[in-house]
């Protein structure tokens, strides 16, 4: 489970980097908990792929935090059920 960061400037850095048990509730929990007991303030945006372990702990530690999902999953995501149509069909869909 990774955690990264950008200030005002644009900068990324790396927050957190753990292990957890299959991205849940709980492994989140303790990787928001350590951010906060190092001092992060809630950020104003969360991004993140489906992981709903994720949004079920940001919401206990951070519940001012805003949710946006990441673009890059869900377009992958819906280019994954496209592949599943027939070219016929997913053609016309496209045009």
């Amino acid at each position: 489970m990774v955690i990264i960061g950008v200030n005002e400037r644009g900068e990324k850095h790396f927050l957190a980097i753990e292990d957890g048990v299959r991205e849940s509730t709980q492994s989140w929990r303790e990787v928001l908990l350590g951010l906060k007991a190092r001092g992060m303030n809630a950020a104003k945006l969360a991004i993140g792929d489906d992981a709903m372990g994720f949004w079920a702990a940001l919401d206990e530690v951070y519940p001012q935090t805003r949710h946006q999902r990441c673009w890059m999953h869900k377009t992958g995501n819906v280019l994954n059920l496209h592949a599943e149509v027939p070219p016929a069909q997913g053609e016309a869909g496209f045009a």
